[in-house]
């Protein structure tokens, strides 16, 4: 397990969806301010968002002041969330897991009552016998 590795890929899946957490707050920006540049960069942004720096790099070639813009909103959201973001995530994780371990030994507690047993089996014959 190569952790560095990890931790890049998480970077950067982190880094996409802040890019396109600035592009939702852009548009409904644009939604209030200019309308028609907001249906332009919905259709251009469309299917693009899920690599961040790509779609930036696309934007840049055809709306250079729109790419800078969200730019600076994804900067201004990253630096709010990284101080408590750590933490959350590990919280989140250890509530999930535990979540998930209990649903687990719920079903095959319930599985364990509901299939008999050979011992079980044996003890109706004897009891009706």
């Amino acid at each position: 397990m190569n952790l560095k590795q990890i931790a890049k890929d998480a970077a950067k899946t982190l880094q996409s969806y802040l890019t396109y957490q600035a592009l939702r707050t852009v548009l409904a920006q644009l939604d209030e301010t200019n309308p028609p540049l907001a249906i332009w960069l919905h259709n251009f942004s469309a299917g693009k968002v899920q690599d961040g720096e790509r779609y930036i790099e696309e934007l840049f070639r055809e709306k250079p002041d729109l790419a800078l813009r969200i730019m600076t909103v994804r900067e201004h959201i990253a630096e709010e969330v990284t101080d408590f973001l750590p933490e959350m995530v590990r919280a989140g994780i250890q509530q999930a897991n535990m979540e998930q371990r209990r649903q687990h030994l719920e079903r095959i507690t319930q599985l364990s009552l509901f299939e008999p047993t050979p011992e079980t089996d044996s003890n109706s014959d004897n009891i009706s016998g």
